[in-house]
């Protein structure tokens, strides 16, 4: 049995925070949390003036999404986290090839390149073997959500500095609910789920997903 609660990947690259929110990440909240990570190998974040890296994230074949939701046409953050989570936590193997899941997730993400995170994004994700081994199983998982909020350093970066959106508008969104998963025989399970995203909504605009954190803020 699957549920999306992937480990952060090694090599994820963090470039959105260096160069979108480059002044929250100088207050000391943030700035513990996202470079507390000297167990898991990942590099140090760059300084704020880092530059981005010349590649741009790789891109999933063109395909059809299959049953994987379309974008959702919301400008508030916390609306889309909610819906870019129960998306997040959704899936068929039954009807939905791994190519095709992967495009469908991809058309959530923020066409942004130097901020968008679709890398760590599509890690969530099983490789194509274990897709495969899901759709034997009939494998296939609901999600319903319960609450999106603004985690609470997050809120306090804003108040010490209002305009440190004002460059790339990516907003912290921590979102919980419930995955319910079933299988062949009459298999099923439920999981109480709850992750952070970063979310990406300028104005006048509908929003995107960045990223999705390691970790839950609370």
């Amino acid at each position: 049995m699957y549920s999306h609660a992937g480990q952060w990947p090694a090599n994820k690259r963090i470039t959105f925070l260096a160069i979108g929110l480059a002044i929250l990440l100088a207050l000391a909240g943030l700035t513990a949390w996202w470079t507390g990570r000297s167990d898991t190998g990942r590099p140090d974040l760059p300084s704020a003036t880092g530059a981005p890296p010349a590649t741009a994230p790789a891109q999933p074949p063109a395909s059809g999404t299959g049953t994987v939701a379309p974008p959702a046409k919301i400008s508030d953050p916390l609306a889309y986290g909610k819906a870019a989570a129960q998306v997040l936590w959704t899936y068929d193997t039954r009807t939905t090839s791994h190519t095709q899941h992967l495009a469908g997730l991809h058309g959530w993400v923020t066409p942004e390149s130097k901020y968008a995170d679709w890398p760590g994004i599509q890690a969530q994700i099983p490789d194509p073997v274990l897709w495969t081994r899901m759709h034997d199983n009939a494998q296939h998982a609901t999600a319903s959500v319960t609450e999106s909020r603004f985690p609470s350093s997050f809120k306090q970066a804003l108040a010490e500095d209002p305009a440190a959106l004002s460059t790339a508008y990516i907003y912290f969104v921590t979102v919980t609910g419930k995955q319910q998963i079933s299988w062949n025989g009459g298999g099923a399970g439920a999981e109480d789920r709850s992750v952070t995203l970063a979310v990406q909504c300028r104005p006048g605009a509908d929003c995107s997903l960045v990223a999705i954190s390691p970790r839950v803020l609370p």
